[in-house]
């Protein structure tokens, strides 16, 4: 659910009743200060407080902080906090109509605060909460002017009659202006909070984005440094193992220690491999490729890689015929790779590792299925995160490249799983492209 504001409910869950309580404060501050004053300023003259417009006024301040408090109870406890948001817009609209009774009645200066409530509604629920607050201020003065014209509200009994006797065109003219303005402020208010959602909704990915670009650009100069200095070293270390492990005269437990020496290098140039892609991304080369072709290849590869040699197997479901997608071929194949190298590595010895293909309404989904231990909730908001991983020998680098050659292609990219239950990453990878429709002219 999401609120007039377009803010999802597990965060306006949270603002909503900051706001609520700092708008509570400014009306309580500013309806004690105008109150106060009705005695000398509103009818033109002195209200003794033992007056009717006085005791009037004193009601009024005593049920606005009465709501106060039991709203503020009720937001400790973050019960009903939308509806105590309109009730306090509603309530709010009927002390106005109360000020303005005892200050003049259609006559009053105090017309005004009905668009400031609209306003606080706008601020604390959008449009739905500005046009509570306009129903409210429509109805409450519709009623009064619908009383003076049956004559059934006279005026404060310490007021002048002749203050509150106003003729039927009087009533409608003032009912039809103010409800005009009311409307207009109510649409005003509503269309800047959209614009402010919609506003702040692009700072905050700006923003976001701006971060993971600095997080980007230190990764980079990190990558690159590191890149030239590990992997000359790493290559004389594998390859010296290699050496080792076809020589003469070893036993097993030493050719053991040489396959170990083997992987262990090679991982590393994999991790390697996988900082400077994340780190400096080049732009996709789109073109239509045969996405059945390259994943078949990744599929061999892995399988004769790393654990899919010796205890996770890889089984590849193919569900349609060669078919193009649009996309970069060496990009679409890392991102496959790392999603299959990602599933191996969460699997246990003897686990099957399925790689499917399908086409789905005329798109092409991608779908690499592991029995490992699942990924909890919590984990799952964060698992495309740069250097994430729920993993004690993991980097998070890996999926993080996925997700950013996925962005860049347009392709929608998740996960289903659940604690002990394995998980399921799937891709979208679009609708499929005919070769002839992007050759040249």
């Amino acid at each position: 659910m999401r609120l007039g504001l377009g803010i999802p409910e597990s965060l306006a869950g949270a603002t909503l009743p900051r706001r609520l309580l700092w708008l509570n404060l400014v009306r309580l501050i500013v309806l004690s200060i105008i109150l106060m004053l009705t005695g000398s300023t509103f009818a033109g003259q002195y209200i003794d407080w033992g007056t009717q417009s006085s005791r009037l006024a004193l009601a009024t301040v005593a049920l606005s902080f009465g709501l106060a408090g039991i709203s503020t109870a009720m937001l400790r406890r973050g019960l009903f906090v939308e509806h105590i948001a309109h009730v306090h817009l509603f309530v709010d609209q009927i002390t106005w109509t109360i000020l303005i009774y005892i200050s003049g009645g259609i006559n009053s200066a105090a017309t005004p605060f009905y668009g400031l409530t609209c306003v606080a509604g706008a601020i604390l629920t959008g449009l739905r909460g500005a046009s509570v607050g306009a129903a409210a201020a429509i109805a409450c003065y519709g009623a009064m002017t619908f009383g003076f014209w049956q004559h059934w509200l006279q005026g404060p009994s310490d007021q002048p009659r002749i203050a509150y006797r106003f003729s039927n065109e009087d009533l409608g003219y003032h009912l039809g202006l103010n409800a005009l303005g009311i409307i207009v402020v109510t649409l005003l208010a509503g269309y800047l909070a959209e614009r402010l959602r919609l506003t702040g909704g692009k700072l905050v990915i700006a923003e976001e984005r701006a971060a993971r670009a600095e997080r980007m650009a230190a990764l980079g100069r990190l990558a690159t440094g590191l890149a030239h200095e590990i992997r000359n070293p790493l290559g004389s270390i594998s390859g010296c193992a290699q050496i080792l492990h076809s020589a003469p005269g070893l036993d097993a437990d030493e050719r053991k220690l040489c396959s170990i020496i083997q992987s262990e290098a090679a991982r590393l140039n994999d991790l390697v491999t996988d900082m400077m892609d994340l780190a400096r991304p080049r732009q996709p080369n789109f073109a239509p490729v045969d996405v059945v072709a390259i994943v078949n290849d990744v599929v061999e590869l892995a399988s004769a890689s790393g654990r899919a040699v010796s205890d996770v197997s890889i089984q590849l479901r193919v569900e349609l015929d060669n078919c193009l997608i649009r996309a970069d071929a060496a990009q679409l194949r890392q991102l496959i790779w790392n999603l299959i190298r990602n599933a191996v590595q969460a699997s246990g010895a003897g686990d099957e590792v399925t790689v499917r293909l399908r086409s789905d309404t005329n798109h092409v989904q991608l779908c690499v299925i592991d029995h490992g231990v699942g990924i909890d909730l919590a984990a799952k908001e964060n698992l495309f995160d740069a250097f994430f991983t729920t993993r004690s020998h993991g980097t998070g680098v890996g999926l993080a490249v996925v997700k950013r050659i996925a962005d860049e292609h347009g392709f929608d990219v998740g996960v289903e799983s659940a604690q002990g239950q394995g998980a399921k990453f799937y891709v979208d990878l679009g609708p499929t492209v005919a070769l002839e429709s992007h050759s040249p002219a």
